[in-house]
């Protein structure tokens, strides 16, 4: 397989967080080239696909995911067709355009561009990508514990966003690579957005009616199986909190390293204000990024 398409991003300790002897550190996915972590699942799966013959790839997403197959099949000097619902920013779709990808909007949620993206899969010769479901998508994630295994010692927490569930499962995957055991991982959701966590309060695993909160990125109404699997772990802690809370852990991130992530991000991020990792000693955020927030937005949020 030639060279993968995602970056080995750095790992930053947060002086304003971090007090004696704990330390607080941030893995910046937000700096890969597709401003999120979905590249590395993503370009893995079209490398994937690529060597078995795909020329073009078809998606459904209105947001990182869909960015990072227009990506992925720009750097592979390959099409890339991305289905976004009508609920999709309109910057986001430039983004999209931008890298050459060609856009259709088609529903109202994602459900809707989901079940259309399969449909265009099955008549033409794309090669589907599915967001967050999928094994190589998961290995792919999993390379940034690996990554953080080549600077510090396990952590006691990761703390996570959880969507359709594609980051835990890699993580999770990531952890059992490096032989980190002990660590707790902290996935974290807004309040309209918890597949997750509602799944666990229930005892089983939960579709949601709708999806009700900023945090787009999170808007998958059921988690994927591997997930809800992996959910059962006695070191797994589910965590919710406000929009409120999310968009303000992105303004706070935003003066503390001048960098934009979306309220999706923020979700992990607010666990700062929490007393979750009160007793912890290190502590990792996974900083995934998001280019669907301006940096307007979040300095606009009263």
């Amino acid at each position: 397989m030639t060279k993968h398409l995602h970056y080995e991003t750095p790992l930053y300790q947060s002086f304003r967080h971090s007090s004696g002897t704990k330390k607080i550190y941030y893995k910046m996915e937000a700096l890969q080239p597709s401003a999120s972590f979905k590249l590395r699942g993503v370009g893995l799966l079209c490398q994937n696909l690529a060597e078995k013959g795909a020329r073009k790839f078809v998606i459904a997403s209105g947001g990182n995911a869909g960015l990072a197959v227009a990506y992925s099949a720009f750097a592979l000097g390959l099409q890339s067709h991305v289905i976004v619902p009508e609920s999709s920013s309109d910057a986001m779709k430039l983004k999209i355009k931008e890298l050459g990808a060609e856009l259709t909007v088609k529903g109202k949620s994602w459900a809707e561009a989901h079940e259309y993206a399969l449909l265009i899969s099955e008549e033409t010769d794309c090669a589907y990508v599915h967001p967050f479901d999928h094994p190589l998508l998961w290995e792919g994630h999993s390379t940034i514990v690996e990554e953080l295994a080549k600077t510090i010692e396990a952590p006691d927490y990761i703390v996570l966003s959880v969507g359709g569930g594609g980051l835990f499962c890699g993580i999770m995957q990531g952890l059992e690579k490096v032989g980190w055991n002990n660590t707790k991982v902290i996935c974290a959701e807004t309040e309209g957005a918890a597949s997750l966590a509602k799944s666990l309060a229930a005892g089983h695993q939960i579709t949601l009616e709708s999806i009700d909160s900023i945090a787009g990125s999170l808007g998958a109404k059921r988690i994927a199986d591997k997930a809800w699997e992996l959910a059962q772990s006695e070191n797994v802690i589910p965590y919710l909190c406000s929009d409120e809370a999310a968009m303000l852990a992105c303004r706070d991130f935003l003066d503390e390293y001048r960098i934009v992530t979306e309220a999706a991000c923020g979700a992990a991020l607010s666990v700062l204000n929490s007393d979750l990792i009160a007793d912890a000693k290190t502590v990792v955020f996974i900083v995934c990024g998001g280019a669907a927030m301006s940096a307007e937005t979040l300095l606009n949020l009263h």
